[in-house]
């Protein structure tokens, strides 16, 4: 049971849901009692329980779904600079979490004009395109689209490997060294969303690299669609 504050205030308020949720008494995903219920609980007003929820959603310790209630907003498992390259499969070990993979095509791609740009000036006849869904402990968290040259990463050998980077340093002898990327949060997506067992209103993270070796080469396109409650992403940035 719930404890009267006998001190009613928002920032009360605040403190003792944040130690509830610390304490395990709500764990993730797991949904509030109303706001009337918190108010009588705590001690306090409802308005203040309002203003303590909206804190806490500001913090991304509670998430509120329209019409459903309020729950304990999941953790991200890794919070990392964009400036830190890396492979999904690397992000996944630095969490502390065991990478999976789960793949769901490869094929034979033509190029698009959009690829041509973006792999200037080397002329790509044929794509190696290759949709996985990463996991970490088996949960499903990153949906994966890479393409690369299938002359220097056959399809056959492409598909058997977790890791491309590793792959394209093994078998192409080419070492990726920096990447140009964009991110941007995106809605609800009706194909990849259901796949990484995402709620109606949670958003996702879309982060496309287009990834280069020292020698300025363009050897690799990803579209990561990263699960936002699992992942969150920082910019370092320093005065020049």
């Amino acid at each position: 049971m719930l404890s009267n504050l006998n001190n009613g205030s928002t920032i009360s308020a605040v403190h003792y849901i944040k130690n509830l949720i610390e304490d395990g008494h709500y764990k993730e995903k797991e949904k509030l009692p109303t706001e009337y219920e918190l108010a009588k609980s705590l001690g306090v007003t409802r308005k203040e329980i309002q203003d303590a929820i909206a804190i806490l959603e500001e913090e991304n310790i509670l998430i509120q779904r329209p019409g459903v209630g309020v729950f304990v907003h999941t953790k991200p498992i890794l919070s990392s600079g964009i400036e830190q390259l890396g492979s999904v499969t690397e992000m996944i070990q630095k969490s502390g979490k065991k990478p999976g993979v789960q793949y769901i095509s490869a094929e034979i791609t033509e190029p698009t004009d959009e690829d041509k740009r973006r792999f200037d000036p080397l002329e790509i006849e044929k794509f190696a395109q290759l949709e996985r869904v990463r996991t970490a402990d088996g949960d499903p968290v990153v949906y994966c689209i890479d393409r690369i040259d299938q002359r220097i990463m056959p399809l056959e050998l492409i598909h058997s490997q977790e890791s491309i980077f590793q792959a394209l340093r093994t078998y192409a002898k080419k070492e990726i060294d920096y990447a140009v990327a964009y991110i941007e949060p995106i809605g609800y997506h009706e194909r990849i969303s259901p796949i990484l067992n995402c709620e109606p209103d949670q958003a996702l993270l879309l982060l496309r690299q287009m990834h280069y070796t020292k020698e300025n080469e363009p050897v690799l396109y990803s579209a990561n669609f990263f699960r936002a409650d699992v992942f969150s992403f920082y910019v370092l940035r320093k005065r020049l």
